[in-house]
C-alpha cells in the first residue's frame, strides 16, 4: 500500500528554459510536472534546441490551469486548450502560447516499471 503526498512548491527537480519552467515531484506510480510557460514560448524554439528532434516526442497527459495553448501535430491536426481543458497529445507535435498571459499546466507521467 502506498501513501504519499508531495508539494510542487518543493519539487524534487526543476528544469528551466528560454521563456518557461518546470517542477517536478516523483512519486511511486507516477510524475508530476507543474510547467508555466511565459507568452513567447514555444517548443521548436524553446526545446527542439535542447532535445534536436524535429517536434516534441513526449506523450503529455495534462490539464490547463490558466492561460491558453494551441498545438499542431507532425500530420497537421491542430487543437487549441485553455483554463479548464485536460488534454491528451501523443509523440509528434509542436506547441505554443498564445496571449500575453502565462500558460500553467499540470502533466501526469505515469511510471513505468519493467
Amino acid at each position: 500500500m502506498t501513501l504519499q503526498a508531495k508539494n510542487l512548491d518543493a519539487p524534487d527537480e526543476t528544469r528551466t528554459f528560454e521563456h518557461g519552467a518546470m517542477h517536478l515531484v516523483e512519486l511511486p506510480s507516477a510524475t508530476i510536472g507543474r510547467t508555466v510557460f511565459h507568452p513567447g514560448w514555444r517548443w521548436s524554439t524553446d526545446i527542439k534546441p535542447l532535445v534536436g528532434t524535429d517536434s516534441c516526442q513526449a506523450h503529455h497527459i495534462s490539464y490547463v490551469v490558466s492561460g491558453d495553448f494551441h498545438i499542431r501535430m507532425d500530420d497537421g491536426t491542430e487543437l487549441d486548450v485553455g483554463p479548464g481543458d485536460a488534454f491528451d497529445v501523443g509523440p509528434g507535435h509542436d506547441a505554443w502560447v498564445v496571449g500575453d498571459e502565462d500558460l500553467v499546466t499540470i502533466d501526469f507521467t505515469p511510471t513505468t516499471s519493467g
